[in-house]
């Protein structure tokens, strides 16, 4: 009786042990969901696609499979307002379910999210495309993560390259709401100190349709505009400042001067030509991970399909986000375990390697990682694309400044009229 007994306890212990492997194996094995939110309406719609083709491409090159786990993505679309992004997100949360967050596209969404993702710990958000820097700056949220710079990062150097055009006095027309005003003060940080001036700021409501009384309003004695405006605000800004007869220099915000814009058609989009600005991305740059980059996103995404002669600056920064998230999932072999602390552990501390530069985070889950000053220039097929003036690696947040000397973007800061 005894041996049997014993046999008995042994089979039963094999057998628990067989069924825990089991399930180990089929927990790692199970699909995992990731939420993709981009904004697929509004004066944005054509940069969220794009941004959609950067995510999908990342999840592509890994066959859609990461550490045995299938990657299903349950992707949803906002209109660049704030409240719509999260009810969006908090859908993709709350109903379908999914574990790991990715989005959204604008400024202002991106705080809202950040900020709802406080109320969800068990899950991780990670950025899309958004550019605000109260997002990562203040009231910050442990599980958020911003693997993109951001919009005033973006503008390093554009201040030292206007006024070595002699730019000295620049008019700033500009979307009013978060992602401009971090665009406005990464520019104005270097401008005014190295003496220019900024008589004038006219912000515009996101959507506007018409610019006449900001056209209006452009003093006569600024050298420079400076247009921070996105998507169709671009386009229809453009447009009716060539239809005035409007001719000063001009300078763009990162957004501006992206593949979205500069394919639209139109006369004043050849006048573009010779337009400096500052982002994330040069589509002329000549890295061969840049390369490479470009090369698998035109055979996936072709212009005949719908893609840009190159990736826009969306396609890149939700690109990286995507690739960061698949990259630590990897990194844990899947495990999202005991309230995904292994996995943000991770993410905290990964240097995550880019087409355009390594990237790591600063002790706010914040990016550090590469701008480039450009300018837009012509090929012989008639495409527009912006070449590299000047490459600068391990932007921060605080722009290279001392935290005391540091001041956040607001509608009136900084000024120097």
């Amino acid at each position: 009786m005894k041996l049997s007994k014993r046999i008995w306890i042994r089979s039963m212990l094999c057998a628990a042990a067989a069924a825990a492997v089991s399930g180990t194996a089929f927990a790692q094995g199970a699909p995992l969901k990731i939420g993709l939110l981009a904004t697929l309406e509004g004066p944005f719609a054509a940069g969220g696609a794009d941004g959609m083709r950067g995510a999908e491409l990342a999840l592509s090159q890994r066959g859609g499979v990461v550490a045995g786990r299938k990657i299903e993505l349950v992707k949803a679309s906002s209109n660049a307002q704030p409240d719509v992004a999260v009810n969006a997100t908090r859908k993709l949360v709350e109903q379908d379910k999914v574990e790991i967050m990715v989005g959204p596209l604008s400024g202002g969404e991106g705080i809202a999210v950040k900020d709802y993702s406080k109320t969800q710990p068990q899950v991780t958000f990670i950025n899309g495309g958004s550019g605000a820097q109260a997002t990562t700056l203040v009231n910050t949220s442990p599980n958020f993560f911003r693997f993109n710079t951001e919009g005033a990062q973006w503008m390093v150097g554009l201040g030292k390259a206007a006024m070595d055009k002699g730019y000295k006095r620049t008019m700033i027309i500009a979307e009013d709401y978060a992602f401009p005003y971090s665009q406005v003060q990464g520019f104005m940080a270097e401008y005014c100190r190295l003496g220019g001036k900024v008589p004038l700021k006219a912000w515009v409501p996101l959507g506007a349709k018409d610019y006449s009384s900001v056209i209006a309003r452009i003093p006569k004695d600024v050298d420079s505009l400076l247009v921070i405006l996105g998507g169709a605000d671009a386009v229809n800004f453009l447009t009716q400042y060539e239809n005035t007869g409007g001719d000063l220099p001009m300078m763009g915000g990162s957004i501006t001067v992206s593949q979205d814009v500069l394919n639209y058609k139109g006369k004043r989009r050849d006048s573009l030509v010779g337009t400096i600005s500052a982002g994330p991305v040069a589509d002329n740059f000549d890295g061969a991970d840049w390369r490479a980059f470009v090369a698998d996103y035109r055979k996936a995404y072709p212009v005949s399909a719908g893609g840009f002669p190159s990736p826009s600056l969306f396609a890149l920064v939700y690109y990286t986000n995507m690739k960061a998230a698949l990259d630590a999932l990897a990194a844990v072999n899947g495990d999202l375990s005991g309230g995904q602390v292994k996995y943000r552990e991770t993410l905290s501390k990964m240097v995550l390697k880019m087409p355009t530069g390594d990237v790591r985070l600063d002790a706010n889950r914040q990016a550090i990682g590469t701008t480039f000053v450009t300018e837009v220039v012509k090929d012989a097929q008639g495409n527009l694309s912006t070449k590299v003036l000047r490459k600068v690696d391990n932007v921060d947040q605080t722009l290279g400044m001392k935290k005391e000397d540091f001041q956040m973007g607001t509608r009136d800061t900084p000024a120097c009229p």
